[in-house]
């Protein structure tokens, strides 16, 4: 495998939250700070954040518009947080949005943290519940916290969560 630096190679999407930590104002606002830095075509920085604590309310009005058998682990995650994007061309404003969100990500693995995205929830509930402007498109909800005890999990999570990662080769990966 190619030299990566540890922060991309001990990247992983867990399932499995402590349930009693906490992100410190500091540890949210360093998250987001990356996210503010990430490029984006002519500079527009198209996305927008909504973060919701662990119990409060927007944090519900987040989990609730996840699928049920999602909301079965991340409601141990200690912050919610919707990525949206603005603006006319949205397949360009998508692509920023990740670019945002993977700055996120890289952040929170500095800090010791782990993010897990989704993209399945219902956006038009959380465009109601979180009352967001007209043209402000939520894409994905991540889960950020510190990881818990993936005993805790269904067996069936338990599994995927203990299991190794399998990446496709980078031959499979290129367009030939």
């Amino acid at each position: 495998m190619a030299d990566l630096t540890p922060l991309l190679a001990y990247r992983w999407s867990p399932r499995a939250f402590d349930p009693s930590a906490e992100l410190t104002p500091e540890e949210s606002a360093s998250l987001l700070e990356a996210a503010r830095w990430a490029p984006s075509a002519e500079n527009g920085q198209p996305w927008r954040f909504a973060l919701g604590h662990r119990d409060d309310e927007t944090w519900k009005r987040i989990l609730i518009s996840l699928p049920v058998d999602d909301q079965i682990w991340i409601r141990h995650a200690a912050t919610l947080v919707v990525g949206a994007h603005t603006g006319l061309d949205t397949e360009r404003a998508a692509y920023d949005l990740g670019q945002a969100v993977a700055h996120l990500t890289v952040q929170a693995t500095a800090l010791g943290l782990h993010v897990h995205q989704l993209t399945r929830f219902d956006r038009a509930g959380l465009s109601t519940e979180l009352d967001l402007p007209g043209g402000v498109r939520p894409l994905v909800v991540a889960a950020v916290g510190r990881l818990g005890d993936p005993f805790a999990l269904p067996a069936e999570l338990r599994a995927r969560e203990t299991g190794l990662r399998h990446r496709r080769p980078v031959a499979d990966l290129l367009l030939r």
